[in-house]
């Protein structure tokens, strides 16, 4: 999709219609390490081995890892980048001790990482991303984009040269979260579609549920979601929990792009690894606790 400038003249007013955000994340084959124990988790005695080898997971301070809690098979689902040595896989299985045997570890052949370059198309003086979804609070509308896009950039704008105007970021959160908000100051027109679809909705996602992403450089990708309330560790602190995960696959410079389903949003890209080449595993920011915390609403 592409920004075009607007006169100012009157007209009769439109639907506003989604941007696509982008930076990136891409992704890779996981070759899985089989766990000791499995099955589905019925009781809270099996949920709190879950959440204690997450919690494991998290004091072992790893990057380039992410993991999330998968009842339906009793483990916990860690991802270890192709940074991550043998040595800290074990430092891992090691700090779960007898939680150890529910740890399923699998490997990805890139690097998670939040990802700026690329995008369709917007830009600061420090980062280039994409907008994702337009959204509105009494008259006034805003697009939604990756937090870690966000604090990236003071003034937003639609071309590369940084002279037709979107407007400020007027709110960041990154890491723990990853959404920010842009608000809308110029003619830049701000449909309510991704593409061709008109979003009039949002939803929570659910293990399988059918999703689409658009993004700037990996356009629109089709997929399903995987895992729920992820932590990713990108590295230099920045953990960021909460997230979906799908496997779409997603490249550098689509980070902030949309995620849906049907007409109803789902989520904002936050990372990923690896490279469309090979397959996908991609983190999503939640839209719903966006929305929430800013008190807009899609349209």
């Amino acid at each position: 999709m592409r920004i075009k400038r607007t006169s100012h003249r009157a007209r009769t007013p439109r639907r506003p219609r989604l941007l696509a955000i982008a930076t990136g994340l891409a992704a890779a084959v996981a070759l899985a390490v089989p766990a000791a124990s499995a099955g589905t988790v019925t009781d809270a005695s099996g949920a709190s081995v879950l959440a204690a080898a997450g919690d494991a997971v998290l004091d072992a301070g790893v990057a380039g890892t992410a993991w999330y809690a998968d009842p339906a098979s009793g483990t916990v689902v860690v991802t270890a980048d192709s940074t991550v040595t043998a040595a800290q896989t074990a430092a891992i299985e090691r700090a779960a001790g007898p939680h150890a045997g529910a740890l399923r570890i699998e490997r990805t052949a890139g690097r998670l990482s939040t990802q700026l370059s690329g995008g369709d198309a917007i830009y600061s003086a420090g980062a280039r991303c994409s907008a994702g979804f337009n959204v509105v609070s009494g008259g006034t509308y805003y697009l939604v984009t990756a937090g870690h896009c966000a604090r990236a950039g003071s003034t937003w704008y639609a071309n590369s040269g940084l002279t037709t105007v979107i407007g400020p970021t007027v709110g960041s959160s990154f890491p723990n979260h990853d959404y920010g908000l842009v608000r809308y100051t110029s003619a830049v027109p701000a449909s309510g579609t991704v593409g061709s679809v008109d979003i009039t909705g949002a939803a929570h996602a659910t293990i399988g549920m059918a999703v689409t992403f658009r993004g700037a450089v990996s356009g629109v990708v089709s997929g399903v979601v995987t895992g729920l309330n992820a932590t990713v560790n990108y590295g230099g602190g920045d953990i960021v929990n909460g997230l979906i995960v799908t496997n779409i696959c997603t490249q550098p410079g689509d980070s902030g792009g949309a995620l849906y389903a049907g007409n109803r949003a789902i989520g904002v890209l936050s990372g990923g690894s690896g490279n469309c080449a090979s397959g996908g595993t991609s983190f999503f920011q939640p839209i719903i606790p966006v929305l929430n915390a800013y008190g807009v609403s899609v349209y």
